[in-house]
């Protein structure tokens, strides 16, 4: 065969052709089919003495949190091993400061505390004390309630008591506040479970500037996720409107409430969480699984899979460096012996990933 002369055109050709192929091939897309399901890939026990609620996740100082009982027990998030306890500080889940290095204990009392020394600050009223909310950009802490006032509100740097927002629910109403996020933008969203929608409420002022009705779609919101970049929020409901307890998401703009669709959940939610790395979003349920939704698009989102957890791991929390999922529960401990003939409990924390 003869050889072509290689000018210089013929050359450049065939460099931009192989760089453009190269490109290619690095850069394309992963297909979502082709990723790894999500799994269990380590738990940790310890011995459980009362109840459990919320779990919570410091990824930049590495520690993650569990309310139970009457303490709260600190894991370490690279080596899942307890780390610290925090005794007698009883509640449902604990909002941390990782600037400050504060922590506020959403109990009645509250307890604020000292992350780094685990020494206990001072204690606050707060009845009914449910879910709660960090708001980085104005470093507050805020607490939800059932019951007036609906929302305490605590300065993170110092636990000094802002305000108290009496009640959030349509036309100045009690609400029963479950979980709540932030955009950090200035924004507030709080699930509504008696209302069946989702009041915004301005992290500032503390006025309750919208509510977004649920409709038909759903009733009993419990679980909450926020993708801030594009304005989505994830109500993850127990139930549609008139149509008994089949649970789903809702999908809305966190601009004006309209709902964009609707998925069905594999389990009643009392905890939702949205990865803006990966785009997906999180919903744990009572029934031992995990449901994970897939952002296509700010317009488009299917069911992805469906994790099995453990029976009653129904809140959740991420840990954004390691894209990995952490669930509670409790179990009965192997062997008997605990009070008036029960075994005695472990506190599960499992962390999911691929």
């Amino acid at each position: 065969m003869k050889k072509l002369p290689q000018t210089p055109s013929t050359l450049l050709a065939a460099v931009l052709g192989l760089s453009a192929f190269l490109g290619l091939a690095l850069i394309a897309p992963a297909d979502d089919t082709a990723a790894k399901p999500y799994k269990i890939l380590a738990t940790t026990q310890i011995p459980a003495a009362g109840g459990i609620d919320y779990v919570t996740a410091d990824s930049d100082n590495r520690r993650v949190y569990v309310a139970c009982g009457n303490a709260v027990s600190i894991f370490d998030l690279d080596t899942y091993k307890l780390a610290g306890t925090l005794a007698k500080a009883s509640g449902r889940g604990v909002a941390i400061d990782p600037e400050n290095h504060t922590g506020l204990v959403s109990g009645n009392p509250a307890t604020f505390f000292n992350t780094k020394t685990l020494e206990v600050i001072k204690t606050i009223p707060a009845p009914g004390a449910d879910g709660y909310v960090f708001d980085a950009p104005t470093h507050r802490f805020f607490i939800g309630s059932h019951r007036a006032p609906n929302l305490l509100v605590v300065d993170s740097k110092d636990g000094s008591i802002i305000d108290k927002v009496e009640a959030i629910g349509p036309n100045g109403t009690n609400a029963a506040v479950e979980q709540g996020v932030s955009d950090g933008e200035g924004h507030l969203y709080f699930d509504v479970a008696n209302a069946h929608h989702i009041a915004v409420v301005d992290a500032k002022t503390l006025k309750v500037t919208g509510h977004f009705d649920l409709g038909e779609k759903g009733s009993g919101p419990a679980g909450l996720a926020i993708d801030t970049k594009n304005h989505i929020l994830f109500a993850m409901c127990r139930g549609v409107r008139g149509g008994g307890g089949t649970p789903n998401c809702v999908i809305l703009s966190a601009v004006d409430g309209k709902i964009i669709t609707t998925l069905p959940l594999a389990g009643n939610s009392d905890g939702a969480v949205f990865n803006p790395r990966t785009r997906e979003v999180f919903s744990s349920h009572g029934n031992g699984t995990l449901s994970v939704i897939k952002e296509k698009s700010p317009t488009e989102f299917v069911i992805q899979e469906t994790v099995k957890t453990k029976a009653g791991a129904k809140t959740c929390t991420l840990d954004t460096k390691t894209d990995r999922v952490i669930v509670i529960t409790r179990e009965a401990a192997p062997g008997g012996g605990g009070q008036g003939g029960r075994p005695p409990q472990l506190l599960d924390v499992m962390f999911i990933g691929r």
